[in-house]
Parts: C-alpha cells; structure tokens; sequence
C-alpha cells in the first residue's frame, strides 16, 4: 500500500518506470543533463515486472500438483526461501502493522555489529529509566557488570526491552539507535518499517509489515552472532551473586505450553504488545533449504496460534519445493524486488504529497536503482524539485 513519497519514493519512482518514460519527458526535456546527473535510460532498457506483493490478500503461483495454501487468520504472513530471497506466497506483505518485539531483529541488525561481544559495562540507572511499564525484561541491574554478549541473550532469549536500553546506551542513545535503525531498514530496502521505539514497544506511529520483518529475519541469518543468539533455546545470565536460567520465548524453539519444537527450527524472534497481538519472524532448515516465514496478529486460536499458523506456513514451504512460483522477492532493491517493481497502470494517479521523515534522503533513495530504476527515479525528484520552485 502506497502510503506517501518520503516513505514510498522508491516505489512512486519506479512506479513512473512502469508508466513510461512519457510522463515524465516534460521535466527531462526543460532540464539541461549536468555533470553528476544519472544518464537517462538507453533505448532497449527493460522495465522491471510488477510485483504481486503490493497486492491485497493472498498471493501465490501454483504449478500442477502443488499443495493448497493453509487457511490462517493472521492479519499478514510471509513465506520466503531464505537462500534465494524469492517468496513463495504471502498475504498482505506490504501491510502496516505494529511488530512488536520482532522490532528487536532490527535493532540487532543495526547495533550488534559495533559492539564487541566480550566488552564489559556497568550499567547506570539511567540507562533504565526510561523501561516501558509492562515491558517484557531479562533482569538487568544498575551497578552490576555484564558483557555485551550477556546483553543481546537477554534481548533474544528474554526479549529483555530492560538489556535494550543498555545496548542502546552504548550504541549513542535512544533516539539516535532509532535513527540508525530507520537508515538501516531504508538501507535494506525495508519501506514499510517506521521506527520509534527500538525494543518494539508500542508507540504511535510505529509499524512494520511481514515483508519488511522477512528481510530483517534473512539478513540477520547471514551474521553468525545473530544467527547463534536467536538459535539459543536456554543460557545462563548473571544474577545478583550467581547466575540463573534463561529460556527463549519463541515456543517453536523450546517446546514450551504445550507447543511441539518445530524440526530444524533455527530461531529468530517472536514478540507480543496489547496492540500488535503475536507477532514472529521464524527460519528453518530441512533437506538443504532454509526458509524464513512471517506471521503477523492471528485473529483466532488464542496467544499460541502465532506459533501453529507458522508451523502451517514452514511446512507447506517445504512441501512446495519446485512447486510454485515466485511472487516476488526479499531483495527489495534489485529488479524483479518489490521496492523496484510497483505494481502500477499507466494511467496512475499522482503521488500524494510528501510526508515530514528526516530519515529520508534522495541520495539513499538512489542506493540499490540501476538503469531505468535510477534514471526514472532522479527524473522524479527533478520534476518535483521544478514543481515545488513554482509553487
């Protein structure tokens, strides 16, 4: 769903590729080409198809004998070969929905990577002042001394918004992890994500979709840190004197209340808000093939059937192997990908105006378009530069 330009610019633009170069010839021809500028598209240039996943409702491409999608009610999911990055069925993959504490698989994407496992750090009490009441913790204490690495088991293992904090902390502060993180989605192609809180708490304005938290969920498997915190069922962490146990919430993982552990499971992230419901990021591994599945909000089934409707989901992925099409793709900033292919006819209506997002800018717009993807993009951003010199 095409919500705005600053959030949605990469899709507007390449929805004008699939509108044709002719829309946009007027602001090309009154614009002379400047050094810097990209080169307008060559003759031959292809355009990129349009993507099923900007479509409403279930989306899939069944070959002869392939098996019926399951029935779910979450409110959107997501299929994806984790490998190739093709999705193999979803249903309202661009829809924006609160995430929850699958946030956190971002916020690990974002700020793993700059802290060193082993580094130690007394926490402050400042650094858990601002704990959102209610918030799932792992135990973390002021003036007690924890490694990095004791940190991010609590924020995967405990979904510990309170290590969060301190993790945060380290990382330059609340507000500018949030922007980190906002960068970093963009960076990934990831254009239905808003970030506020980085721990998933609820807060205005925050969303996600099952596309972008299936890019999220790839990307961090390819992190070895990532991929061991979120694979890790039970650990230690370090208590007031000796240490206690910890154990993964994700029940798929753990087997817990009653939910069978899903074979080959590798882990991720699940999460729970009053507003967001049940969320979960879940991969697994079977026969050589990984996919990665989203599950956003069931509607029936009470707070375990997140877990059975991605149970349902993995193994209709596996049983579907070279029995469907794909319907789009995780790599959102190639050709074929769904922030580089919007599903648009010729005759669109204009974009709406654009909204206030400091994260947002032209250049990182750009990052990932070749070809007529760029060229229609930049031809975008000039005509509407033009536009707005005239008032």
């Amino acid at each position: 769903m095409i919500t705005g330009f600053s959030r949605r610019v990469a899709v507007t633009a390449c929805s004008l590729c699939v509108a044709g170069t002719l829309a946009l010839a007027p602001a090309a021809a009154s614009t002379a080409h400047r050094a810097g500028d990209p080169a307008p598209p060559g003759p031959h240039a292809s355009v990129p198809k349009p993507s099923l996943l900007q479509r409403s409702g279930t989306q899939v491409r069944l070959r002869r004998g392939a098996p019926e999608v399951p029935d779910v009610t979450a409110l959107s999911w997501l299929v994806a070969d984790a490998d190739s990055g093709e999705v193999l069925a979803a249903a309202d993959a661009h829809r924006e929905l609160p995430p929850a504490s699958t946030m956190k698989t971002l916020f690990a994407l974002t700020v793993l990577p700059g802290l060193p496992s082993t580094m130690r750090h007394t926490v402050d009490y400042r650094e858990l002042e601002d704990v959102g009441e209610g918030s799932s913790l792992v135990g973390v204490e002021e003036g007690h001394s924890y490694q990095v690495a004791d940190l991010w088991r609590g924020v995967f293992l405990s979904s510990g918004n309170d290590a969060v904090h301190v993790l945060a902390s380290l990382d330059g502060g609340w507000q500018a992890t949030a922007r980190k993180m906002q960068a970093k989605a963009r960076s990934l192609g990831a254009l239905d994500t808003h970030v506020v809180s980085p721990d998933g708490y609820d807060a205005d304005g925050q969303v996600s979709s099952a596309y972008d938290l299936a890019v999220f969920g790839r990307a961090g498997l390819r992190n070895p840190d990532f991929a061991r915190y979120c694979s890790t069922a039970r650990s230690q962490f370090p208590g007031d004197g000796w240490p206690y146990e910890i154990e993964n919430t994700n029940r798929l993982l753990t087997g817990e209340d009653g939910v069978a552990p899903y074979p080959g499971l590798i882990g991720i992230k699940n999460g729970y808000t009053s507003n967001a419901g049940n969320t979960l990021v879940a991969a697994a591994r079977r026969d050589g093939r990984t996919l990665v599945v989203t599950v956003m909000n069931p509607q029936e089934g009470g707070g375990l059937a997140v877990y059975e409707e991605a149970r349902q989901l993995l193994d209709w992925g596996f049983a579907s192997a070279g029995r469907v099409d794909p319907v789009g793709s995780l790599d959102a900033l190639r050709p074929g990908g769904t922030a580089a292919a919007a599903a648009a006819p010729a005759a669109a209506t204009p974009a709406p105006a654009p909204e206030e997002d400091s994260d947002w800018s032209p250049t990182a717009a750009v990052v990932g378009f070749t070809g007529l993807g760029a060229a229609a993009l930049a031809l975008a951003l000039r005509a509407k530069n033009a536009r707005d010199a005239r008032g």
